[in-house]
C-alpha cells in the first residue's frame, strides 16, 4: 500500500462521525505507514480469530464480571500478551501488527486489542486515557476498570487514583473526570502522541512531521501541535513553514507560557528568509 493511500483511508475514517471510526483498523493504517507491504485486512481477520477462540465460554454466564475475567485470563494468560516493561518506548509497541505477532505492547494498545476482541464479543467496552496510564472501562458498570497492561487486573475508582498517584509522584491532582471514556477520535489522537513521543526521542523529524501531520487531520485546532509541527519544520530546514505555523501558533494562543521563545526562534526564522 503507498503512503498517500494508508492516509487517504486514515483522514477518511478520522473525518467520519465518532461512532463509525474503525479503530482497530485506523491503527492497522498507522502501522502501514511503517509496514508498507501490511495487509490491514488480514490483520483484522487475526483479531477476529482471537475472539472466536473464547466466544463459547463467554456465553456461559451473562455476568460483566465473569466476561472480564474470563477474557483477561484468555488473552494474558493464556495467549500471553503482556506488557512490554523491558522495552517500553520501543515503536513495535505502538504498532497493532507487531502487537498481534509479539503479544507485548503498551497500555493503550493492549487496550485497543482488548476492547476489539471484546466488542467482536459483544462487550461493551471502552478506553479511559487517565493520565500517565491507559486503561478500559465496562460501559454498563460503574467502578469497574481494566488494567491490561497489568494481565487485565481489575481496578475500583480508589484502586485507579492509588495508580494515579504513584505515576505522577503527586504532581497533579486528582479528578474522577480522569476515569470518563474517551472519544474513538481521542484515543486515535492519544496513539499518535505516543509514537511522535518515540520518534522525537529518536530524533527522527520526518516521521514526527508525518505524524503531527495526522494528529492535526483529527485536532485542528490543537495548539501545541501547530507549535511543534513549526519547531519541526525549522529544524528540517523548511523555514516558509516553519514560520507560518509558529506565526499561527502565537497569533491563537493568546498568552501561551513559551511565547517568548517562540517569538526569538520566529526571529531566527526571518532572518534566515531574509523577511
Amino acid at each position: 500500500m503507498h503512503l498517500p493511500d494508508i492516509w487517504h483511508q486514515f483522514d477518511s475514517i478520522v473525518r467520519s462521525s465518532d461512532e463509525e471510526i474503525d479503530l482497530a483498523r485506523t491503527a492497522l493504517l498507522i502501522a502501514a505507514t511503517e509496514y508498507h507491504d501490511l495487509n490491514v485486512e488480514r490483520e483484522l481477520y487475526r483479531i477476529g480469530l482471537l475472539a472466536d477462540g473464547i466466544a463459547h465460554r463467554i456465553y456461559d454466564d451473562p455476568s460483566p464480571l465473569y466476561h472480564l475475567n474470563t477474557l483477561s485470563e484468555y488473552l494474558f494468560d493464556e495467549l500471553g500478551f503482556r506488557g512490554n516493561y523491558d522495552n517500553y518506548y520501543d515503536a513495535k509497541n505502538s504498532f497493532l501488527n507487531d502487537v498481534l505477532e509479539r503479544r507485548l505492547g503498551i497500555p493503550i494498545t493492549l487496550s485497543l486489542l482488548y476492547i476489539e476482541v471484546g466488542r467482536s464479543l459483544g462487550i461493551p467496552l471502552q478506553g479511559v486515557g487517565m493520565p500517565g496510564h491507559f486503561l478500559v472501562r465496562h460501559a454498563q458498570v460503574d467502578d469497574m476498570f481494566i488494567d491490561p497492561y497489568q494481565n487485565g487486573i481489575l481496578l475500583t475508582t480508589a484502586e485507579c487514583e492509588a495508580k494515579f498517584t504513584q505515576l505522577t509522584h503527586k504532581r497533579l491532582a486528582w479528578d474522577e473526570r480522569y476515569l470518563d471514556p474517551i472519544s474513538s477520535r481521542e484515543f486515535v489522537a492519544r496513539m499518535l502522541r505516543n509514537l511522535k513521543a518515540i520518534y522525537l526521542q529518536r530524533r527522527d523529524y520526518e516521521r514526527v512531521l508525518s505524524t503531527i501531520d495526522k494528529l492535526l487531520s483529527i485536532q485542528p485546532n490543537a495548539p501545541d501541535e501547530l507549535r511543534d509541527r513549526g519547531v519541526v519544520n525549522y529544524r528540517l530546514g523548511n523555514n516558509e513553514e516553519a514560520l507560518i505555523d509558529l506565526k499561527t501558533y502565537v497569533t491563537n494562543a493568546g498568552s501561551p507560557g513559551d511565547a517568548g521563545t517562540v517569538h526569538r526562534l520566529i526571529d531566527q526564522i526571518q532572518d534566515i528568509l531574509g523577511d
